[in-house]
């Protein structure tokens, strides 16, 4: 039960929404926006967070999308995990949206949801890093399109009043060999100790992680050792965890040491899949 009243609101249009949010904030209601919500309730139900407004933009038609249109795959931001993972656009997706949470969660937990998530782990946003795919996002000021790269480092990171629409994958990315794994401490439900995803493109591997450091990431430094010809694999992890971005999270999943043997394992598992292949 969450302990305490709150508006709830569900408009028809991206400029509906962004009017709302900005009207609700003006009034001092602290509003949120609200897609599968499985987050926003569990954190309220804790009173972690205590919004006196939510804006449900699940009625907005962009946001509903999951179609190929032409060249690029464009999925809004409200369709779900297991919708996705049914439809099976982009494998890969598929692969690490299976792996967040169980099954009845992922009925809800939208794809939007998982990207703008404040846990650590939003293992949904992989694939996305790998395939360099763009973000529309809405606001106040209209529609805007932008690399995954421009708005996400660590978290989302939008302007006040700016939600996420959709995200639009060029088709080139999604039958291209690819790689994933979740490893985890015990059990098939459960945050990673590691999560890896892979894609391999013009012959060179491209490589993401979740439940490694305190946010999931994507590394430049880590993809030019690992695609360095003259390390052996075994060298490649050894070096790659050196280039890590963050130090390695240490909780109940796992110490730091622990994390650090199976990233090294997990590295050399994806090497000798794509190099392999």
């Amino acid at each position: 039960m969450i302990p305490f009243d709150f508006d709830y609101y569900r408009p028809a249009s991206a400029t509906e929404a962004a009017e709302l949010y900005m009207k609700l904030h003006s009034q001092g209601k602290k509003p949120m926006y609200y897609s599968g919500g499985t987050e926003i309730i569990t954190m309220a139900r804790r009173n972690s967070i205590q919004p006196q407004a939510v804006v449900d933009i699940k009625s907005i038609p962009e946001c509903g999308i999951l179609e190929f249109d032409k060249d690029r795959l464009v999925i809004g931001s409200c369709i779900t995990l297991s919708a996705l993972s049914a439809a099976n656009p982009f494998p890969l997706l598929s692969a690490a949206s299976q792996g967040v949470a169980d099954q009845t969660s992922r009925n809800k937990i939208t794809l939007g949801g998982n990207i703008c998530g404040k846990i650590h782990y939003r293992e949904a946003v992989l694939p996305l890093l790998l395939a360099d795919s763009r973000m529309v996002i809405g606001g106040p000021e209209g529609k805007r399109e932008v690399s995954i790269h421009e708005v996400f480092a660590e978290r989302i990171r939008l302007k006040p009043g700016e939600f996420l629409m959709q995200i639009i994958t060029d088709r080139k990315y999604v039958s291209l060999p690819y790689y994933h794994v979740k490893k985890r401490l015990i059990g098939n439900v459960a945050y990673p100790l590691v999560t890896l995803a892979a894609l391999k493109k013009d012959g060179l591997i491209r490589t993401a992680y979740s439940g490694v450091c305190a946010f999931p990431f994507r590394s430049s430094a880590i993809e030019q050792v690992l695609n360095d010809p003259l390390l052996r694999p075994e060298e490649k992890a050894n070096r790659a965890i050196q280039k890590l971005p963050a130090p390695l999270l240490s909780n109940a999943e796992g110490s730091a040491a622990y994390r650090q043997f199976v990233l090294k394992q997990t590295i050399e598992e994806a090497l000798g899949s794509l190099e392999g292949g």
